[in-house]
């Protein structure tokens, strides 16, 4: 399975547990847990909402996508 998300990483960064997201979201610890493991995605929002709460860049939370600078230019050609 392909991971799109960096939430393990970031909430051990920042030494947060899934519960503390849960409850801040509103959530259960199970949904969070999804996302962390990678097995469902949170909703923009809620991944905005969850980069808001760590007091970092939304683009903190994703894996940087394959596309490069080179791989859009030799598109563009």
């Amino acid at each position: 399975m392909q991971k799109i998300n960096r939430l393990a990483e970031v909430f051990k960064q920042k030494d947060i547990y899934n519960r503390d997201i849960a409850k801040y979201l509103d959530k259960s610890e199970e949904t969070v847990s999804r996302w962390v493991n990678n097995h469902r995605q949170p909703s923009l929002h809620d991944l905005n909402q969850i980069a808001e709460f760590l007091r970092v860049d939304i683009r903190e939370l994703l894996y940087s996508s394959d596309w490069s600078d080179s791989k859009v230019e030799a598109f563009k050609k």
